[in-house]
């Protein structure tokens, strides 16, 4: 394993120096869920509610958890992302929606937080929404599913 780049030789906590890297293309996917009761479901999925669309807006504050990034992660570099997309989708299977995000920028530092930041605030945003009629619900399962870019080139969740 390698060293962990947010710690420096003396323990203490520091932001990485990304000056000498080479700016590229950088994209980041990831993906997480709330779980609800069947009454729950049927109203998110029905997209109308005392609040208004709870999936609409949720895809919309995923997108601005995004471009907040590194003021909710201390040691996060503000990123100027070129593009962040979010889609929630219903699992009937599972009374569950399902939140994906994928991020990009031309930079010198990857988008893995920024993705992972969106799809955080989106789930939070849909428990916020929708927690009058049921408090239970459970957000869980916030991975990366895959990044590109940089010195440590390709990564995809095994089994995508």
């Amino acid at each position: 394993m390698s060293e962990l780049t947010h710690i420096g030789p003396d323990g203490r906590a520091r932001m990485v120096d990304v000056g000498g890297k080479a700016d590229t293309e950088r994209v980041a996917i990831a993906q997480g869920r709330i779980s609800m009761a069947r009454e729950t479901f049927a109203l998110a999925c029905g997209r109308d509610t005392k609040k208004g669309d709870p999936i609409a807006i949720a895809e919309l504050a995923g997108i601005m958890g995004a471009k907040r990034t590194s003021d909710l992660i201390p040691l996060c570099h503000p990123l100027p992302l070129t593009s962040v997309k979010l889609e929630i989708t219903p699992s009937d299977a599972e009374d569950a929606l399902i939140v994906t995000a994928s991020a990009k920028t031309t930079g010198k530092t990857g988008v893995e937080m920024e993705a992972l930041t969106a799809v955080s605030v989106a789930c939070l945003t849909l428990y916020d929404m929708l927690k009058a009629v049921d408090k239970a619900m459970v957000i869980g399962g916030i991975e990366l599913l895959e990044k590109s870019g940089g010195k440590s080139g390709h990564y995809r969740k095994s089994g995508e």
